[in-house]
């Protein structure tokens, strides 16, 4: 017992710290009522078309903005009070959301107008999804970043799992439209939050002052530091089309394992009992480190080829559950990896990056795995990401080999020399000063 408490304590140490524990509570109640919306959403234009072209189209109305405006909005975030521009976005998508949900309960919905406020939720997405990565980091101490970093994709991984569940006890139950409206109501709790935190508790970094060139310094700053470049290359590649389980999932419990609309509330809610255990293991884990990316990036293309190989439901349940548990360690190791290796003034840009290649790539992803489903089923669209996540994981852990091999057999750097562009390997757990090295 006394294990299990302080194994827990060190778990969610971070929920000591007043800031961050109202933020985590306040992120569980919002990001829950976007997982109804996003099962919603999906259902509806699924619903109105039957098209699994459609569905990817959607993904292009949400996520594009991210793909044209996710690095300048990195700048503005790094020239802003994080807090107020996240309050800004959380009127915009509440706005929207109640728009879609009285639309829908009036019969008045249609394909283009979902398109429309998706088009609108992905605006204000753009800027808040980077802003709440760099606002975890200004909530604690530098110590206890990697902890934040995991509790933040676990409170995303139990509204994962439980929005799928409530979301289909409201379609079946009152209607498809009041999750849109419960949705809209949820952005009450962040807007209540950020209100109420203690800005002499953050650790903010001084707003960067407006310069020429300082979006092309950012990508420059970017691709010159291997921990920087490593996760944001692989999360292209695996964002593009690994991520695509919101298009692929409803087609694939649909049509390929013989399912209703209950299946694809089921299946999400099982890959989100993986993804929960995934960054509850982060949470807890000593170290992370860009070969352990590669690895979780091996084991999500193993896990995801097995899934689209399941013939039923039963089968799908446990290749689900990794498949959650391994995308969270990509997606939050690789968030992590970025945290700790980047300079503060930089931190803005470097994670509107990593946005942009996670949920920018969505609109180029999307629509080719729809197509690709409708073609030749979802299982070729799973097929494709298993791939295209097997071959960025080997990729990874095959170049940290030869840089290895390269600094084996390079002569010691001579006297005077100037400093090296490539930090050390950062991991998450590296201990800072006047903290032991975990465990």
């Amino acid at each position: 017992m006394t294990r299990v408490r302080i194994a827990s304590g060190e778990t969610f140490r971070s929920l000591g710290i007043r800031n961050f524990r109202l933020f985590f509570v306040s992120q569980a109640v919002s990001l829950t009522g976007t997982w109804l919306q996003l099962i919603a959403q999906t259902l509806l234009v699924l619903r109105l078309t039957d098209s699994g072209a459609a569905l990817g189209l959607l993904t292009v109305f949400q996520f594009g903005p991210i793909l044209v405006l996710g690095a300048w909005a990195g700048l503005v975030i790094d020239r802003v009070d994080k807090r107020r521009l996240l309050a800004v976005t959380q009127v915009v998508m509440a706005s929207a959301a109640l728009v879609l949900g009285v639309l829908v309960l009036a019969d008045a919905i249609t394909v283009p107008l979902v398109y429309a406020l998706a088009l609108v939720t992905g605006l204000g997405n753009t800027f808040d999804n980077p802003a709440r990565r760099v606002l975890v980091n200004e909530l604690v101490p530098e110590s206890e970043v990697a902890n934040a970093v995991s509790l933040n994709s676990t409170v995303v991984n139990v509204a994962r799992l439980i929005g799928p569940a409530v979301a289909g006890l409201l379609i079946t139950g009152v209607g498809i439209g009041w999750c849109f409206v419960l949705n809209g109501l949820s952005y009450a709790a962040p807007f209540i939050a950020l209100r109420r935190m203690d800005p002499a508790e953050l650790r903010s970094a001084p707003p960067v002052a407006r310069g020429r060139g300082q979006l092309r310094e950012g990508f420059r700053y970017a691709w010159s530091v291997d921990e920087l470049r490593i996760p944001l290359l692989l999360m292209a590649v695996v964002g593009t089309l690994a991520f695509n389980f919101q298009v692929l999932f409803p087609l694939f419990a649909q049509r390929d394992l013989d399912g209703g609309e209950w299946s694809y509330t089921v299946l999400t809610s099982i890959f989100g009992i993986g993804s929960l255990a995934g960054s509850l293991w982060l949470a807890r884990r000593g170290r992370f480190d860009n070969r352990a990316l590669g690895r979780a990036a091996l084991v999500l293309g193993a896990s995801t080829l097995a899934l689209a190989a399941a013939p039923d439901l039963v089968l799908a349940a446990p290749a689900a559950v990794v498949v959650g548990f391994s995308s969270i360690a990509v997606l939050s190791g690789a968030n992590t990896v970025l945290q700790l290796a980047v300079a503060p003034e930089m931190r803005g840009r470097v994670l509107a990056l990593f946005t942009l290649v996670f949920l920018g790539s969505t609109p180029i992803g999307g629509p080719i795995a729809g197509w690709l489903a409708e073609v030749a089923g979802a299982r070729a669209g799973l097929a494709l990401g298993a791939a295209a996540a097997v071959v960025g994981g080997a990729s990874v852990l095959g170049w940290l080999r030869q840089r290895a091999r390269r600094s084996e057999g390079s002569p010691c750097r001579p006297a005077g020399a100037g400093p090296s562009l490539v930090p050390p390997m950062l991991s998450v757990g590296d201990p800072s000063p006047g903290r032991p090295a975990p465990r």
